[in-house]
Formats: structure tokens, C-alpha cells, sequence
């Protein structure tokens, strides 16, 4: 064998700048309730930063599985409902309760995934949404448990974490947060992408049999993506129950996910942070256009539209092409 092939140089792998700029991104977001003085443009912030949450849940199981849910708000609203009633019925530490509201869903989630992923298309959105909806009408209907549409307040002690309670009910202190949250979240599933359990999950949406065929087990990790997912709703579930200090049906209606699927097209799905500025451009809309309109709903659908049509992959997936584009033309 020739030297110059002994001496080679293995190739470099290209270090990614996307923990980077999201450290960045966090700095920036943990800086600007100094910068901004409207507690109502805070609470807009607080909100889409909790749905931002939900609609990365979203993202990820259309990312590594393909699959599109009509249903998760089912995971939303359980952990908002776990919390309030465990807080009102029982005499556990508020700390627990959270971690239950989160890993409860979770645990259901992978379970149902074995049932719910024998299908796969609308047949799989479908059962999700039924799933969710018979939720809503249970916490609807059973008035001794849930109050009904009437809802429940949540019963917080004065402390939670060793912080404040009112620390967790003030816009500025909660989106800081909410927003800590997020980045935390985007970046485990940045490296959940790059890890070697994620690239399997992509292998298995590609291609189902052909991952079967060279021997791995395909049912397992796309229950795990369904319950991981739910983990991730779930989190928003309790940030929500904390901010708001209440708890109603609508948590678990099939609107609050058609909202969080339209976040997630809108910022565009395939990729980790898509879905959370899907979620900014989706209340910032709304916002702007309810002082105008209450049929602000048809601005949402326009604007639906016109990503789905323009811009396939959705506003990230634009802000990536015109990178590459960029970085082409700057190298050329």
C-alpha cells in the first residue's frame, strides 16, 4: 500500500453551529424582559413560548416518525389536570406532582403507541383525535372530578422549586422560564437528531421494512418518539397550569392541536426549532389581527396557505435555503 495512502488524514467532521446559535438565541431571550416595558406584549411572549413547546412535540413526531396527531392536546391538558387534582386531593409536595403530571402522560402515551401506531396516515390522526376528544368529554361530563366547563382553579403552595409562586404567575420572571425550557428542550432534541437512537427512527420512517430487514426492531423506538413527544406536551401542559392558575376543558379540545400542528407546518416540521418560531409568527398574528378583526382565524388560514404553497418546509426551511444559497454565492 502506497505512503500517501497510509498518511492520509481522516476527514475532518464539520462541527455544527446550531448549539451555538441556540446559546445565543437563549441569551437573547433571557435579556429581553429588560428591554421590554409592556407587561401585555410579555404575556403574548409567555404564551407563544408555552404553545412553542407544544408545537415542538408536534414537530417532533412528524420528524422522526412521519406521523401527523390531531390529539395532542390529550397530553397538554392530562398534565394540567394531573397537577390540579393532585394538588387539591392529595397531600403531595407540589415538586412530585409536577414530575407525575409530566412522566403520567408519558407512561400512558408509550403504552397507547403500541395500539395507535398499528396504523398509520389519517387512520393515526384520526385515532389520536379521538383519543383526545374523549379526554375532553370526560373532564367535561364528570363534574364530581373535573368541575366541568366551569374548570379548577390550581391550589399552588407559596413556594414550588424553592421559588415564589408568584414567580411562576408574573410575565417577565415566567417566560424567562418558559424560554429556558425551550432551549433546554431544542437542544436534547438536536441531539436526539444526531444520535444514533435518532438516525435510526428517520431510517425506520424512510423505509419501515428495510430497517426490519437488516434486523432491527421498528415498533419499540417509534413508541418511544410517540411517548417522548408526549413528554414535551406534557411540559407545556404544567408550565401552562402554573402561569395561568387555571384549568379548563379547553386544554384538551382538538383545536388547541390543530393550533399546535398549523404552529408547526407554519415554522415547518422538519426541523428541531421550526415548529417554536411557528408558534411566535402564529400568536403575534393573531394578536395584530384580533385589534382589527374577529375573523382573525381566515389571516391564520391565508397565511397557511401561502407557507404551504411557497415555502413547503415551512418559514425554517426558507431561512435554511437562502443560507445555502448565500454561502454558495459567497464561496463561488
Amino acid at each position: 500500500m502506497p505512503a500517501a495512502t497510509v498518511n492520509r488524514p481522516m476527514p475532518r467532521k464539520r462541527l455544527s453551529a446550531f448549539p451555538f446559535v441556540l446559546i445565543a438565541i437563549a441569551v437573547f431571550g433571557c435579556i429581553l424582559p429588560t428591554a421590554v416595558n409592556s407587561p401585555l406584549l410579555l404575556t403574548l411572549l409567555t404564551s407563544a413560548t408555552i404553545n412553542g413547546i407544544l408545537a415542538t412535540a408536534v414537530g417532533l413526531l412528524i420528524r422522526h416518525s412521519g406521523l401527523v396527531s390531531f390529539g395532542h392536546a390529550a397530553f397538554f391538558g392530562a398534565a394540567a389536570y394531573v397537577m390540579v387534582l393532585a394538588l387539591e386531593r392529595t397531600g403531595i409536595s407540589v415538586e412530585t406532582v409536577i414530575i407525575a403530571a409530566i412522566v403520567l402522560p408519558t407512561i400512558c402515551a408509550f403504552g397507547l403507541a403500541f395500539v395507535m401506531l398499528r396504523v398509520s396516515g389519517v387512520a393515526f390522526s384520526m385515532l389520536t383525535l379521538a383519543v383526545a376528544q374523549a379526554c375532553y368529554e370526560l373532564v367535561m361530563r364528570w363534574r364530581e372530578l373535573a368541575n366541568g366547563e366551569d374548570g379548577l382553579a390550581v391550589k399552588l403552595p407559596n413556594r414550588v422549586f424553592g421559588l415564589a409562586v408568584g414567580v411562576f404567575q408574573r410575565p417577565d420572571s415566567m417566560f424567562l422560564i418558559c424560554w429556558i425550557i425551550l432551549m433546554i428542550v431544542l437542544l436534547g432534541l438536536w441531539f436526539l437528531g444526531r444520535s444514533h437512537f435518532g438516525t435510526l427512527t428517520l431510517a425506520i420512517q424512510d423505509n419501515e421494512e428495510r430497517a426490519r430487514f437488516i434486523g432491527y426492531e421498528t415498533t419499540v423506538p417509534r413508541a418511544i418518539i410517540f411517548a417522548l413527544s408526549a413528554a414535551v406536551a406534557a411540559t407545556a401542559g404544567v408550565l401552562f397550569s402554573l402561569y395561568n392558575g387555571f384549568v379548563t376543558p379547553d386544554t384538551l379540545h382538538w383545536t388547541l392541536s390543530g393550533d399546535a400542528l398549523i404552529m408547526a407546518i407554519i415554522g415547518g416540521a422538519r426541523s428541531v426549532w421550526g415548529p417554536a418560531l411557528g408558534a411566535v409568527v402564529f400568536f403575534f398574528i393573531r394578536d395584530a389581527a384580533g385589534g382589527y378583526t374577529e375573523h382573525w382565524p381566515a389571516l391564520i388560514g391565508i397565511t397557511l396557505i401561502l407557507v404551504t404553497v411557497a415555502m413547503p418546509t415551512g418559514l425554517s426551511g426558507a431561512f435554511a435555503l437562502v443560507r445555502t444559497r448565500f454561502g454558495g454565492a459567497r464561496n463561488g
